[in-house]
């Protein structure tokens, strides 16, 4: 869990810097350009220490280059802030892939409701989807502290809350039908 925990800071290391510093500042060129000079180093930093970096460590520096140029060209924080919708779009795509979920399930899930596997992954698409719309609709106001509640709270609730009803929903299901094959 923790490993999650420093993967996820870690993916969200630039929005934080940004973040952080233009709240105390006020200063978009400032923020932008320390949160483009953190994700630079922080790559730099891994590969000095012989970490295999993904396709998606490359392709989130680039979008924080490109969009941290773009937020520097228009002295606008809310390209910087789109970021997060971006990164949900790619794994709601990602998510699309039929039956991508059925390798993270036990086998008595897999087993005896895969059909409801094969759903509950379209439905994280979905809610990447949704999530990343909101996060471009929130950022389009330019408000930060809304924009800070919405990443923090209401993404990150909206996960917590599917999580929960999935894990509710297949021990139901797989109880039901493991009773029924019982009583057969």
């Amino acid at each position: 869990m923790k490993d999650i925990f420093a993967r996820l800071a870690s993916d969200f290391l630039s929005a934080i810097i940004f973040l952080a510093i233009y709240l105390v500042t006020d200063n978009v060129i400032l923020a932008t350009s320390v949160a483009v000079a953190g994700a630079i180093a922080q790559v730099i930093y891994a590969r000095v220490k012989g970490h295999q970096l993904s396709f998606m460590t490359y392709a989130s520096l680039a979008l924080v280059i490109v969009l941290g140029a773009v937020t520097l060209l228009t002295n606008d924080p809310r390209f910087m802030l789109a970021k997060p919708s971006i990164a949900h779009f790619a794994i709601g795509t990602i998510m699309l892939k039929r039956d991508w979920m059925l390798r993270y399930m036990p086998p008595i899930i897999t087993d005896t409701v895969p059909e409801y596997v094969t759903a509950a992954g379209y439905a994280w698409a979905a809610l990447m989807f949704v999530i990343g719309a909101g996060t471009i609709a929130v950022a389009s106001t330019g408000d930060l502290k809304l924009w800070a509640f919405y990443i923090s709270v209401v993404a990150g609730g909206a996960k917590i809350l599917a999580f929960a009803v999935q894990y509710v929903v297949l021990r139901v299901v797989v109880t039901s039908r493991r009773r029924a094959a019982a009583r057969a």
